[in-house]
């Protein structure tokens, strides 16, 4: 087994935090302002902290909801089918490739959604947006770390 060495070019590089913030929108500013005046920002970090999940609940999902929603999906590939093979066509029977395409997949994603809700027996039978979401987020930096905190300082009013 070889020995473990030490090389000192992939050592890592010293990182300061120079300013905190509660939102990542005003952690964007921030970096956006610095970039702004000319800050390399490439050197640059946000970096989340004491992350959690937060799961909004929007609404309940029922068999015919789901169907609906599949023959949306369903609708929209098959447009997208109708119009890839009617590339090929001329004449009327375009049209009637683009809306055969449209609702044939209207109804193969309506079958597709009721059954796949349905074999869900009532488990998970709502809808929902999940966010990774941070208490704070600090800009940290791994060069000119004075010239990023006197850039933000003189910009705090409009950061905050």
């Amino acid at each position: 087994m070889a020995p473990l060495t030490t090389d000192i070019a992939s050592s890592p590089v010293a990182e300061e935090t120079v300013s905190t913030y509660n939102s990542y929108e005003h952690a964007e500013r921030a970096v956006d302002y610095l970039s702004d005046n000319g800050f390399p920002v490439e050197n640059t970090k946000i970096v989340g902290s004491n992350l959690h999940l937060v799961e909004q609940v929007t609404g309940r999902v029922t068999t015919g909801g789901a169907a609906l929603a599949g023959a949306g999906s369903g609708a929209w590939f098959g447009l997208f089918i109708g119009l890839l093979v009617g590339l090929f066509t001329t004449g009327p029977a375009w049209a009637g490739l683009v809306l055969g395409g449209l609702l044939i997949g209207a109804v193969w994603g309506a079958i597709f959604g009721f059954f796949a809700h349905y074999a869900m027996r009532g488990r998970r039978d709502f809808s929902s947006d999940r966010a990774l979401v941070a208490e704070r987020y600090d800009i940290v930096v791994t060069a000119e770390a004075e010239r990023a905190r006197a850039l933000i300082a003189s910009a705090v009013s409009d950061l905050r």
